[in-house]
């Protein structure tokens, strides 16, 4: 829902230096940089998209695909952060990490959504973020991303401590209403094993919700949490760069990201939303032991 801006003040100089965060103008910079990367990368992705995509190679799974348009997104993107800022470290989904020097490392997704990319389903995006200290959810401080929607070319972006953007409107979450009439996101993994878990946590959310949506792009399932066409959202298995830029596009909105008992928000588990109902729905996810395989133990519902 977008709204005119709102104060945000940055983050004090004492919490910045033991952060390694930038100052405010740096995070700016960076966030006007990492925009402009992924309008880019996306041109790329738009205009090369033949009228049959092939699948490159697979990852985790046979369904886990990669085409050569994700491989040659992040190649572009690599070279376009190297010529700005040689000294940064770069993690991409395809490419790995290289380490930088300057303390900001910047976390790639050249094509969030790639099963509807080979479809031909317009909802995958490009995912850019700066973040400093390890590259890795819960350990990272998050300085400035942007999420750029490939198909409809909506734009987000955030930086730390200036707020949350879409398409230069200020974002403010939607306010917290009950579990039962909020619309919830979610998504599923590649393997067959966590699919199952998955479904099994599926029924026992589904009755609790108003309606599930499943767009298979984790980066604007949150972004939309931001900007209100989702209320919720929840996922197991998230990747860095499926997180990083979107995290922060939801918090400088005032929404909450989080794990469950007491965790950051991270592979085991990602839960995003307005602060007053996240608790709600990860209360529910702990009781279902969304977190781990198999089976929650018996009587833990009642």
């Amino acid at each position: 829902m977008a709204e005119p801006a709102r104060p945000n003040d940055p983050p004090s100089p004492s919490s910045r230096a033991s952060s390694g965060a930038t100052t405010p103008p740096d995070v700016l910079a960076l966030r006007d940089l990492a925009e402009r990367a992924a309008r880019a990368a996306a041109d790329l992705v738009r205009g090369g998209r033949p009228d049959t995509v092939e699948v490159a190679a697979t990852k985790s799974s046979a369904v886990d695909v990669v085409t050569q348009m994700d491989l040659a997104a992040e190649r572009a993107l690599r070279t376009l952060l190297a010529r700005e800022r040689p000294d940064d470290g770069v993690l991409g989904e395809e490419g790995g990490l290289e380490p930088g020097t300057s303390g900001v490392t910047w976390v790639l997704d050249p094509i969030d959504g790639t099963v509807n990319y080979l479809y031909g389903i317009p909802a995958y995006a490009v995912s850019v973020a700066a973040v400093a200290g390890p590259p890795e959810p819960g350990a990272w401080t998050l300085l400035a991303g942007c999420v750029h929607a490939v198909a409809d070319g909506r734009t987000w972006t955030a930086a730390r401590g200036h707020g949350a953007h879409l398409d230069g409107a200020a974002l403010r979450v939607e306010d917290a209403r009950p579990l039962s009439e909020s619309l919830c996101g979610t998504g599923f993994g590649y393997l067959e094993a966590r699919r199952r878990d998955q479904a099994r946590v599926l029924l026992e959310v589904l009755p609790r919700v108003r309606d599930i949506r499943r767009i298979g792009s984790a980066a604007m399932d949150l972004c939309m949490v931001a900007s209100g066409q989702l209320d919720l959202y929840y996922e197991r298995g998230l990747n860095p760069w499926d997180l990083a830029a979107a995290q922060l596009v939801v918090q400088e909105a005032g929404g909450l990201v989080t794990g469950l008992r007491g965790r950051p928000a991270a592979t085991a588990m990602t839960v995003a939303g307005p602060a007053g109902t996240v608790p709600e729905l990860v209360a529910l996810l702990e009781q279902l032991g969304a977190d781990a395989d198999g089976p929650p133990a018996p009587g833990s519902l009642d």
